[in-house]
């Protein structure tokens, strides 16, 4: 083996060894595959180690272990640690995720049970007060403006929008971040501006609310606590839930986050309502015109 350019593995982001180290295409020779093998079963380690140390480990000569560190982009051992930490911050539940179940019945209880959990959570922790001045915010509101992207966020700003408009309410959903930046931009006295981030590091979101905050508009986020976002809002619902180790199960925090929603629309409704029920009777009476044909059937969600 060589140390040129020809003899550098190409098939991975230089600054994501994990991606190498699994050799998930099987481009390492037997040695290499020993070597990487080792690295990964103690990720720590190997992070800290020397290269003597390392080269034990893997019963290889350190020669070998210098040699790998170029194949896999590095300029050196050194610059080999420093990349192998920084891909850790991402890929270590990756490279060894909680063991899972993979039957339909044992994937329905497992899907279930977190959802049901996240929702006992959720019950427990909700600050009520913060929930009471939010739907305060939105009932008195003329014109509610609903700021999330991503999947989940998206999901739950649309849902904000399908609970709102029902009670009579005029509310506009965004998942596009310069559009949320001119809305912001735009807004006058009356708006309400509510925004969802699981993670509470949208930055975008930040930008909207600080410049809305400079202009008098009240915020609203669910969102982390102590996080950017919730820094940034008026009125922060805080939902800080546990997430496990399975990378393949959709998280169950949007279950949470959902119930949220429908406990803020619930006292929206109450606020008023008159309004509510006029709106909600409109709904029904066109759906049972041109749909239904009775009124036993779901609202139309």
């Amino acid at each position: 083996m060589t140390d040129t350019a020809e003899s550098l593995i190409p098939w991975h982001s230089p600054d994501d060894l994990i991606v190498a180290l699994t050799d998930v295409e099987g481009k390492l020779s037997a040695l290499e595959r020993k070597l990487a093998d080792s690295v990964l079963a103690d990720v720590s380690f190997a992070t800290n180690a020397s290269i003597t140390e390392i080269a034990a480990r893997a019963q290889v000569s350190p020669p070998t272990v210098t040699r790998f560190c170029r194949r896999l982009g590095c300029a050196s051992f050194s610059d080999f640690k420093v990349k192998l930490a920084k891909s850790t911050y991402v890929g270590l539940r990756y490279l060894k995720p909680e063991s899972v179940t993979s039957t339909a019945v044992e994937v329905a209880e497992d899907i279930v049970t977190k959802a049901q959990k996240a929702l006992f959570e959720v019950h427990r922790s909700l600050d009520l007060v913060a929930i009471e001045k939010a739907a305060a915010l939105l009932s008195g509101a003329d014109m509610v403006y609903a700021f999330g992207s991503g999947g989940n966020s998206s999901m739950i700003v649309n849902e904000l929008q399908n609970r709102l408009f029902r009670l009579g309410i005029r509310v506009s959903a965004s998942n596009d971040h310069g559009m949320n930046l001119m809305l912001s931009a735009s807004a006058t006295k009356g708006t309400v501006v509510f925004g969802s981030s699981f993670s509470g590091r949208n930055q975008e979101l930040v930008r909207c609310f600080a410049l809305l905050r400079e202009r008098a508009i009240p915020t609203i986020a669910i969102t982390q606590s102590d996080s950017p976002v919730a820094e940034a809002a008026d009125v922060v619902i805080a939902v800080n839930l546990p997430e496990g180790q399975n990378i393949f199960r959709a998280t169950s925090t949007r279950y949470a986050y959902l119930a949220t929603i429908d406990i803020i629309a619930n006292l929206v409704a109450y606020a008023d309502r008159k309004r509510s029920a006029r709106v909600l009777r409109a709904i029904k009476e066109q759906l049972i015109r041109h749909r239904d044909g009775d009124d036993r059937q779901l609202l139309g969600d």
